[in-house]
Formats: C-alpha cells, sequence, structure tokens
C-alpha cells in the first residue's frame, strides 16, 4: 500500500481478504491457538516461525490493525497495546533501564510527564525536560553520557505547543539515539513524523484514531530506520543475546525494521501483558476508515472557533497553532499544512467564576475528560482535574483557573459557535 494515499491506507491498508474470506477484519475471540504437534508451537517460541500462540503477545486481529496503522505513518512494523500511556511507556522501556537517561519535551500530557517524571525515575530511569523551544544548544546541553532516547508530542496536550520535530531529531541522531513522537492529536492524516526525521511514533488510539469514545487502545510504530547496530554498546537489549528468549539477539535477528517491535512484543508485551482486547482493535479499525474524512472536519471546527474566541471581548487568550497570533504558526504551516486537531484551549477575563459560568452554560460541549471525539466535550481543570489545587499552583501547573479546553467534534460549526456565544453571555466580567 506504501504507493497508495493516506485515504486509501485508512480505509484497505493492514487486511486483504482472500477469495470466499470476510470483507470486514475478523474478530478472533480467542485467548489460544492450537496446534497439531509441539515440534510447530516450539517454532513459534524461538521466533522462528510466524503465527500465533497466545493472545496476549499477538493476535491476529490486532495484527491486521496494526499493520493499518504502520502503513498510514509510513513504518515498517507496528503494535498495538492497552493504552496510549502503555505506548508511550513500552516504547521507552523497551531500550530504557535502570541507570539510563531521558531528554523529554516539558510540554506533553501531564500524565506522560508524570510517567517519566515519578513513575519510570522510580525505577532508576532519570530525565531532563526542555522547552518545545529549545534552541540546538539547549537540546545538546541536555543529553549525558547514559541518555537512551529524546520523547516529544507533535502537538501537546493540552499545552497545544508544535514540536520542532526536524531540529529534536536532528539533536538526537547526533548523540547516537533515537526521538520518539507521540502522534495523537494530529493522527497521520496531518503529520507524518518519520519524514521529518522521527524514529518511532507512539499513539492513543482512543483519541481520533477511535474517535467516537468507544474504545481505549494505543499504538506503537517504528520507521525501521534507526540503526541499533550501529549503537550496541547503548542498547544492549537489542544488541545483545535476550537469554529470556533463546538467546536471540532481535537487532541482528529481525534488523533495523522489525528488532524493535519484535523485543517489544516479545518481551516487554510478554511480561507487562497491556494488551489491546480484539475487540477494541475491532471498532478501532472502524474508527481508522473514516479518518481521513473526519479530521478536516475536526480541523474545520477548530479553526472556526479559535478564531470566534480570539475576537470574543470576555475571552483574555486563545491557544491554537492555526491561528497567525500563536508563536506556534509558522512552525504549524511547516508539519501540519493540513491542519492539525480540533482542541482549542483559552482563558476568560472573569477567572474561575467566569469559568465556571461558562461550564455550566454550555449545551453542546458535554463535560468530559476526554478529547477527539466525534462529539464536542469540554474541560475546566480548575474545577475537575485539578480541584486539589488553589489558583497559585493551578498557574504553576500550567492550567490556571481560568483555562477552558474544549475539544470540536463534528457537529456544524454554526452550531458550535452559537452555543459557545450564548455560554459565554453568561460568564462575568473580568
Amino acid at each position: 500500500m506504501k504507493d497508495y494515499t493516506i485515504g486509501t491506507k485508512c480505509v484497505q491498508a493492514g487486511y486483504t481478504p482472500g477469495n470466499g474470506e470476510p470483507r470486514q477484519i475478523p474478530i478472533v475471540q480467542s485467548t489460544t491457538f492450537k496446534y497439531n504437534t509441539s515440534e510447530d508451537m516450539g517454532r513459534l517460541f524461538d521466533l522462528e516461525a510466524e503465527g500465533y500462540f497466545y493472545t496476549r503477545l499477538q493476535n491476529p486481529t490486532n495484527d491486521h490493525v496494526a499493520a493499518k496503522i504502520a502503513s498510514m505513518e509510513g513504518g515498517s512494523a507496528a503494535m498495538l497495546t492497552s493504552s496510549g500511556q502503555a505506548a508511550n511507556f513500552f516504547a521507552m522501556f523497551n531500550i530504557c533501564e535502570c541507570g539510563d537517561h531521558i531528554v523529554a519535551s516539558s510540554s506533553i500530557y501531564g500524565g506522560t510527564f508524570n510517567l517519566i517524571s515519578v513513575t519510570m525515575k522510580k525505577m532508576g530511569i532519570t530525565a531532563t525536560f526542555v522547552s518545545p523551544d529549545a534552541t540546538e544548544e539547549e537540546l545538546n546541553a541536555a543529553f549525558q553520557p547514559n541518555t537512551k532516547l529524546v520523547f516529544g508530542e507533535t502537538i501537546a496536550n493540552p499545552a497545544l505547543t508544535v514540536l520542532d520535530i526536524e531540529l529534536f531529531a536532528k539533536a538526537a541522531h547526533a548523540h547516537g539515539v533515537p526521538l520518539i513522537v507521540d502522534n495523537t492529536f494530529p493522527t497521520p492524516v496531518n503529520c507524518r513524523p518519520f519524514e521529518w526525521g522521527a524514529d518511532i511514533v507512539t499513539h492513543s488510539t482512543t483519541k481520533y484514531m477511535d474517535g467516537h469514545g468507544a474504545a481505549v487502545g494505543g499504538a506503537i510504530v517504528d520507521s525501521g530506520r534507526f540503526d541499533w547496530m550501529a549503537h550496541a554498546d547503548k542498547y544492549p537489549g537489542l544488541c545483545t543475546p535476550d537469554e529470556s528468549y533463546h538467546g536471540i539477539t532481535y537487532a541482528k535477528k529481525f534488523g533495523k525494521e522489525g528488532a524493535f517491535i519484535t523485543k517489544c512484543t516479545a518481551q516487554i508485551m510478554r511480561d507487562l501483558g497491556s494488551i489491546q482486547s480484539p475487540q477494541h482493535a475491532f471498532i478501532l479499525n472502524l474508527g481508522l476508515e473514516s479518518l481521513h474524512v473526519r479530521m478536516p472536519k475536526h480541523v474545520e471546527n477548530g479553526q472556526a472557533v479559535a478564531e470566534f474566541l480570539e475576537k470574543h471581548p470576555k475571552v483574555a487568550y486563545v491557544n491554537y497553532p492555526g491561528l497567525p497570533s500563536s508563536p506556534y504558526y509558522e512552525r504549524a504551516k511547516k508539519y501540519l499544512p493540513n491542519g492539525g486537531c480540533g482542541v482549542v484551549s483559552f482563558g476568560l477575563k472573569g477567572g474561575r467564576k467566569a469559568a465556571s459560568a461558562f461550564m455550566q452554560n454550555l449545551k453542546l460541549g458535554a463535560i468530559e475528560t476526554h478529547v477527539a471525539d466525534a462529539r464536542t466535550c469540554c474541560l475546566n481543570p480548575a474545577t475537575s482535574t485539578h480541584r486539589q489545587l488553589n489558583d497559585e499552583q493551578l498557574k504553576e501547573a500550567g492550567v490556571p483557573a481560568e483555562l477552558i479546553r474544549i475539544s470540536l467534534g463534528l457537529e456544524d460549526k454554526e452550531d458550535l459557535i452559537a452555543d459557545i456565544s450564548n455560554a459565554l453571555d453568561c460568564c462575568p466580567e473580568a
């Protein structure tokens, strides 16, 4: 499918039925698989043959959907996980161990920031966080001899900063490490990080890829371009025999194209087991088939609402990279020429009271912690996810009391703007 456009890949990549086989991807709802002899199964355990023996490691339904996502991103291999958080952890932990170091953008999803700064720190993996606007010199200064990867988000959630993928990739490669990019918000419809030098891409498929709030999931895609053996001293897990898997050296046996995902499946998924269910993979595929149609509508609605909010007298500021006033406008034009996503964040001049009033009077936008849904959803962190913090602490956390995050769905933009306008009319002045 490599010569087809992204829309055709969304619909047809990953699964080609044979004569008389199901047109839709079959749901293989089975935990295990039968073999005629122990020798047949043994070849699977030795990674000498292709096939399935236990769904915790691999499942045909999941593999078809993973193959579609790999094709969409232009990667060599992919795997599904139980959530986007699991995808990010697996992608990093696959090449990091106790005593290693990560360089990460400071402007990333709070859950991922905590994963790196708190949980992985407890595992002996330290991190240095850098601004997404860091210069090349500042990036280079963040590296240590034990640095194993660089991590960032194409469009950060919820800050909506845009990563300079090319610059971060240049710095990563200068130090002999891969760049991992979470591409959840733009999806491969609006950005393909591999084309700008990224090595591994992750997704929370729960968001736009599913698109309907129906199935939690994640995905990891490998570009197949990073030369692990050229940096064998940094990556013993990939470049020396794995005694827990019959002495296989992944980088030698599976090459650049297959080593990363094979190890992540055969070792990390084997031990930690955060598999996506075949049912969820099936639902995800239904979302992927319309992704190329939905994303332009999300972008259209996001752009229209951002422009409306920027002109409204009760709005203090708007964060949206599609606005010419955004500090990320030029960078967005480079990496996201067709637009980024439908998520907009903004602050109200009336502060906490205004934000509360806005939320109470919004009709179409449901109050949810979710984003990237077919239905518009909205959140005021100060009164929900961050309600334990006072106003000063909220500012320090980057989510001031007046901040609203709204994810524009697929409704008509005229209705959305009218609804937002009515909610703003109910907000007190500053």
